[in-house]
């Protein structure tokens, strides 16, 4: 499969087919655009648009009033190939703030270069219960320099309400916590994605994302997975693309506060 046709492919199922990402969460399609709503504590926001000039600023009027309008914030997440190609100097001028762009990077789970095992001394423990889900929370916290309350929440509650769509794996040196990633898995799609993969600075380095990589990449295939999906920072595409990961566009969140 070429490129134009695995993102369409992406396109068509993750994002114009979008499923809810969690429990209580719907996905509403209206207007030409595609959204979850979720609780303060999930994720709300745009997953999928088909826009023209002459209706993309109502469009996005629309999409701030009815999200206010529940009193929650948002994000429309843009990608490089939307349309039309203003679309984020338009949401911009709608008072969306830009977050960090990244690239959105698909690899095929049993054909990447992937027989990392982790360094001496650390070793990567399945996460089924709260006890794990506190231990990768932490872990972000400290990764990112981020409040992770979001992410105990959701975790917790895909856990325990759908366990067969997630993965979350952490990585132990002794009793510490030193890095952490999960992955989503989504029924009658070929895609999985790769999302939260962090190391505390101190661990950095030293092969651990990797093989965190290629943990989540074992386990997508033998679920029958094909592709994976991830939306790599600056500091991850390097070592995605040695691993086989291709680059297909950029992705940005724009966020609205409510």
């Amino acid at each position: 499969m070429d490129h134009a046709e695995l993102l369409a492919l992406f396109d068509r199922d993750l994002r114009a087919g979008a499923r809810p990402d969690g429990p209580g969460a719907r996905v509403e399609r209206t207007g030409g655009v595609v959204r979850q709503v979720a609780s303060p504590q999930g994720w709300n926001g745009i997953v999928w648009s088909a826009l023209d000039e002459a209706g993309a600023d109502a469009a996005i009027a629309a999409q701030i009033g009815h999200y206010t309008g529940l009193g929650l914030g948002f994000e429309w997440k843009l990608y490089g190939h939307d349309r039309p190609a203003d679309l984020g100097r338009r949401l911009r001028a709608a008072g969306f703030t830009p977050g960090p762009e990244e690239t959105l990077m698909i690899g095929e789970a049993d054909g990447l270069g992937l027989g990392a095992e982790p360094p001496a001394g650390v070793r990567v423990e399945p996460v089924t219960d709260p006890a794990g889900v506190d231990l990768v929370a932490g872990v972000h916290e400290k990764a990112f320099g981020a409040d992770s309350s979001w992410l105990r929440h959701q975790l917790l509650a895909r856990l325990s309400a759908d366990p067969d769509t997630v993965v979350a794996v952490v990585a132990m040196a002794g009793d510490e916590p030193v890095s952490a990633a999960r992955m989503e898995l989504v029924p009658g799609t070929p895609f999985a994605g790769l999302w939260g993969g962090g190391t505390v600075r101190d661990w950095r380095g030293r092969g651990i994302y990797r093989t965190l990589v290629a943990h989540r990449a074992r386990a997508a295939a033998a679920r029958g997975y094909r592709y994976l999906q991830v939306d790599a920072s600056s500091q991850s595409r390097p070592i995605l693309e040695r691993l086989g990961f291709v680059p297909l566009t950029t992705t940005t969140p724009y966020e609205y506060a409510s």
